[in-house]
C-alpha cells in the first residue's frame, strides 16, 4: 500500500492512499463530532447510527506506531453501512483523540477532482502532533498496549452486564429488531460521560446477539447456541459477550432469546458454565437470576488455578454450591482448539497462522454461530504471544458485512447464508475459510511458503503427534498451541538481548541486529518481515518499557529452549 500526502492546510488534507488498481482518497471536511462520542447524522435509511457503531469500531490508537511531530498521517481503513465512514484525527489534549466524519459517494459512483480520481474510501487518519502555539513540539503521547483477553491475574469483578436480548416486532413491516428487555445490574447516578459511554455500549450489543439479521419468525424447535463477539473500544480495550441463544420454554411457535453476559475477562469455558446456570434460573423466573448474579458479582475473579465457590438458593431445590474453577494454565483459558480441529486439517490451520503472522485480510464462514466464534478465537490465539491488533470480529452482523471491503488487515466471521454476498464483494489479497467444507475458496497463493519449511514441518510434526490419546480440551489446547508457541522461541525468543537500556531503565530494541543474529537464511528472511508488523511492534513496545521479561508461559518456554540448546553443545564437545 503506497500513502501519498499533501501539506496540511486551514482548507484542510487531501490524503490519497494507492492498493493494488484502486485509489482510495479523502478530503478532511468540517463537520465535527465531540471526542466523547460521534453526534449521529442526520441520514434518511440509515439501518445502524454511526453513535451506535462507534464503540466497537475497529479503531486501535496500539495498532499503529503513533506518527512523531511532523508527519502528517498514518491511516487504516473502515467500512460502516450506507455511505458514512469515519476519520479519527490525534489531538494532544484531554483525550488522546478528536473525531470528525463525513460523506463520501458509494462505491460505484467516482468523483473527479483536478483531473484525479477518488473512490468512495471509508478510512481513518491518525494525524501527528503539530506544533504549538509557542513553536515547540508537542510532547508525543504514550502508546498505549492492547488488553490480552488472557492476561488477568484475578481479583477483579468477573462480569459488568448480564442481558436478555429478546425479538420485537417492528411498528411498520413485519421485520424483528433485537432490544434488551432485561438488565442486571441497572446503573443510576452515573457521570454524564459514564452514561453516555454505557449507550453506546448497551444500544451496540443486540446488534451482535442477532447477528443474522431481523427477518425471523416463531419457531417451535431451535438448537441452542453459544457463542462470543468482541466489542472494541478507541482506546484498544476490549470487551467480550458471552451469548447464549435459545428458545424460552412454553407452549406453541416462539421467537429465540439471548442471554448475554459481557465482561473484560477472557475465560470462555468458565462463562459458559455460569451460562448454564443463568438459563437453569431463567426456566423458573427471572426473580430467581437476581440472587446468583448478585453473589457472582461481589465475588472476585480467581487467580490461574484457583476456584470460586457460589452460594445460590433455587425453589423446589434448596441451597446449592457451584463451584467456577479458572484453569491453571490462563494464556489458553479463553479458547478451545477443538472445533478447528474438526473443521480443517493441520496443512491448512499452519496456513492460516502464516497469513495472521504478516498482518493479512482472513474471513471465516460458517453456518453456526459457536463454530464461527470457537474457530476465529482459536486462529487468533495461535498468535500468542503477540495479539492481533486489528479489526476482529468474530460474528459480522449482516448491516457491517461490507467490512470485507476493508483494504487493511482483519480477522471476521461470516455465517454462511452470506457467502454470496462476501464473494461479490471487491476484495484484496484475502484468505477466505469455508468451515464448513475444510476449504480455502479464496487466498493469496504462497501461504504454504510464508513460514521457513523446516519449522514448518517442526510445527506439523508435532500437531501430529499423539494427537488422539488426547481427551480433556486442556490437553487438546496445549497440544495444538505448543507447536507454535515453540516457532516464536525459536524465531524471535532472543528479542530481550536485542534491548539497550538507558539508565532510566526505558530500552531501544536494536532491529538490524537481532535480525543479524539469526544465523538460518530462510529463519532471517522470515524474520525481517514479521519485525515490520503490528504484533512484533506492540510486542516490543512493552518489552522496552519493562526492565526484565515478563515471567510469563513465553519466558518459560524461551529460558527451556535456551537449557536445550546449552546441554546439546555440552554433549556435541564431550563427544568430540
Amino acid at each position: 500500500m503506497v500513502i501519498r500526502k499533501c501539506p496540511m492546510g486551514s482548507s484542510g488534507c487531501l490524503v490519497q492512499i494507492c492498493s493494488g488498481h484502486m485509489k482510495y482518497g479523502y478530503r478532511r471536511q468540517a463537520v465535527q463530532c465531540q471526542a466523547s462520542g460521534l453526534q449521529e447524522p442526520t441520514q434518511p435509511g440509515s439501518s445502524v447510527s454511526i453513535s451506535v457503531l462507534f464503540f466497537f469500531l475497529p479503531v486501535l490508537l496500539c495498532s499503529f506506531k503513533f506518527p512523531r511531530t511532523g508527519m502528517e498521517t498514518a491511516h487504516l481503513a473502515l467500512v460502516l453501512p450506507s455511505d458514512w465512514w469515519c476519520l479519527v484525527r490525534l489531538v494532544y489534549q484531554h483525550w488522546p483523540c478528536g473525531l470528525e466524519a463525513c460523506k463520501l459517494p458509494r462505491f460505484s459512483h467516482t468523483v473527479q477532482n483536478g483531473g484525479m480520481e477518488y473512490s468512495r474510501a471509508p478510512c481513518i487518519s491518525i494525524l501527528g502532533p503539530s506544533q504549538s502555539a509557542r513553536g515547540e513540539a508537542v510532547p508525543e503521547p504514550e502508546r498505549t498496549q492492547e488488553h490480552s483477553l488472557s492476561s488477568f491475574a484475578g481479583g477483579q469483578h468477573f462480569f459488568e452486564y448480564l442481558l436478555v436480548v429478546s425479538l420485537k416486532k417492528k411498528r411498520s413491516g413485519d421485520d424483528y429488531e433485537p432490544t434488551i428487555t432485561y438488565q442486571f445490574p441497572k446503573r443510576e447516578n452515573l457521570l454524564r460521560g459514564q452514561q453516555e459511554e454505557e449507550e453506546r455500549l448497551l444500544k451496540a450489543i443486540p446488534l451482535f446477539c442477532f447477528p443474522d439479521g431481523n427477518e425471523w419468525a416463531p419457531l417451535t424447535d431451535y438448537p441452542r447456541e453459544t457463542f462470543s463477539f468482541v466489542l472494541t473500544n478507541v482506546d484498544g480495550s476490549r470487551k467480550i459477550g458471552y451469548c447464549r441463544r435459545l428458545l424460552p420454554a412454553g407452549p406453541g411457535p416462539r421467537l429465540p432469546k439471548v442471554y448475554c453476559i459481557i465482561s473484560c475477562i477472557g475465560c470462555f469455558g468458565l462463562f459458559s458454565k455460569i451460562l448454564d446456570e443463568v438459563e437453569k434460573r431463567h426456566q423458573i423466573s427471572m426473580a430467581v437470576i437476581y440472587p446468583f448474579m448478585q453473589g457472582l458479582r461481589e465475588a472476585a475473579f480467581p487467580a490461574p488455578g484457583k476456584t470460586v465457590t457460589l452460594k445460590s438458593f433455587i425453589p423446589d431445590s434448596g441451597t446449592e454450591f457451584i463451584s467456577l474453577t479458572r484453569p491453571l494454565d490462563s494464556h489458553l483459558e479463553h479458547v478451545d482448539f477443538s472445533a478447528l480441529l474438526h473443521c480443517l486439517h493441520f496443512e491448512q490451520i499452519i496456513q492460516i497462522f502464516a497469513s495472521a503472522v504478516l498482518e493479512r485480510k482472513i474471513i471465516f464462514l460458517a453456518e453456526g454461530l459457536s463454530t464461527l466464534s470457537q474457530c476465529i478465537h482459536a486462529a487468533a490465539a495461535l498468535l500468542y504471544p503477540f495479539s492481533w491488533a486489528h479489526t476482529y470480529i468474530p460474528v459480522v452482523p449482516e448491516s457491517l458485512l461490507a467490512t470485507v471491503c476493508c483494504p487493511t488487515p482483519f480477522m471476521v466471521g461470516v455465517q454462511m447464508r452470506f457467502q454470496q454476498e462476501v464473494m461479490d464483494s471487491p476484495m484484496e489479497e484475502v484468505l477466505l475459510v469455508n468451515l464448513c467444507e475444510g476449504t480455502f475458496l479464496l487466498s493469496v497463493g504462497d501461504e504454504k511458503d510464508i513460514l521457513p519449511p523446516k519449522l514448518q514441518g517442526d510445527i506439523l510434526n508435532s500437531l501430529g503427534q499423539g494427537i488422539n490419546e488426547l481427551k480433556t480440551s486442556e490437553q487438546i489446547n496445549e497440544h495444538v498451541s505448543g507447536p507454535f508457541v515453540q516457532f516464536f522461541v525459536k524465531t524471535v525468543g532472543h528479542y530481550a538481548s536485542y534491548i539497550k537500556r538507558e539508565a532510566s531503565g526505558q530500552g531501544h530494541f536494536q532491529e538490524r541486529s537481532f535480525c543479524k543474529a539469526v544465523t538460518s537464511k530462510t529463519k532471517r528472511r522470515f524474520v525481517k518481515k514479521f519485525v515490520k508488523t503490528q504484533l512484533f511492534s506492540l510486542f516490543i513496545q512493552e518489552a522496552e518499557k519493562s526492565r526484565n521479561p515478563p515471567a510469563g508461559y513465553f519466558q518459560k518456554k524461551i529460558l527451556e529452549y535456551e537449557e536445550q540448546k546449552k546441554q546439546k553443545k555440552s554433549k556435541e564437545k564431550t563427544v568430540k
